[in-house]
């Protein structure tokens, strides 16, 4: 493969990624992952790649939501979430692909379900009483299950974040401040491992980051509603994809 075209697509991959994680308040990684593995790179390559590049994305979005940060919450989704991501990484390539697209379209159902709780089910909605042992819980069980697949939870932490009361600007801003750590402590799973591929990183890292800054400016000026309707087709797109992805390689 050319060289030069697989760093200008690595760039390109990390802009487009970066835009959507700084407009959504996802890490990224469900978009940039399948791409660079279509680019040319090994898929442990990719899953780390994703990696280093989510905490710098996720950094720039935070900072340009920083007024919505709830940082108390954030502090238990980080403390829960990076828990799940060491262990998702220490688990990758051990559960079969198939089980895990079929756990992530499942917990992507259950967490968009989770966001719109509040009008399907008004009266279970007003019995959610979020606690810091729920919210740590609920970070762990969604960064485990997308830890096993390269991701550092940020696809599933604005619906979780949603259903736990917080409104769709708070959860996206506090979505992107837990994966500056969540992802974080993933890296260091995959750079003892040598997957990490550091140029190829570096420049996705850096379209990322100027797809973030864009992104979240947009997000800023976009109404809730619509943020919350995108946001919810966008993880059922991706979860329902990774399923027929998974199995069209088997």
């Amino acid at each position: 493969m050319n060289m030069d075209y697989l760093l200008i697509s690595c760039f390109v991959i990390g802009l487009v990624a970066g835009f959507m994680s700084g407009m959504f308040g996802i890490g990224g990684g469900s978009i940039r992952t399948p791409l660079l593995i279509l680019s040319g790179i090994p898929p442990l390559s990719a899953f780390a790649i994703n990696l280093v590049v989510i905490p710098f994305s996720s950094l720039v979005g935070a900072l340009t939501h920083r007024v919505n940060v709830d940082v108390r919450t954030g502090v238990y989704v980080v403390v829960g979430g990076c828990l799940g991501s060491f262990v998702g990484a220490l688990l990758v390539g051990l559960v079969p692909r198939i089980v895990l697209a079929f756990l992530f379209l499942a917990s992507s159902v259950i967490t968009v379900f989770g966001m719109y709780l509040y009008k399907i089910a008004p009266k279970v909605y007003g019995k959610i009483n979020p606690t810091p042992r729920s919210i740590m819980f609920g970070a762990f069980i969604l960064n485990l299950i997308t830890g096993m697949r390269g991701g550092s939870g940020g696809s599933l932490f604005p619906p979780f974040l949603r259903m736990m009361k917080l409104d769709i600007r708070k959860a996206i801003a506090t979505s992107l401040f837990s994966t500056v750590f969540t992802a974080t402590v993933a890296i260091f799973v995959y750079w003892y491992r040598g997957n990490i591929l550091w140029i190829p990183a570096i420049l996705t890292m850096l379209g990322s980051m100027l797809g973030a800054r864009i992104g979240g400016k947009v997000s800023l000026k976009a109404k809730p509603k619509w943020l919350q309707t995108l946001l919810t087709i966008l993880i059922l797109t991706l979860a329902v994809v990774s399923v027929f992805k998974i199995m069209k390689i088997m």
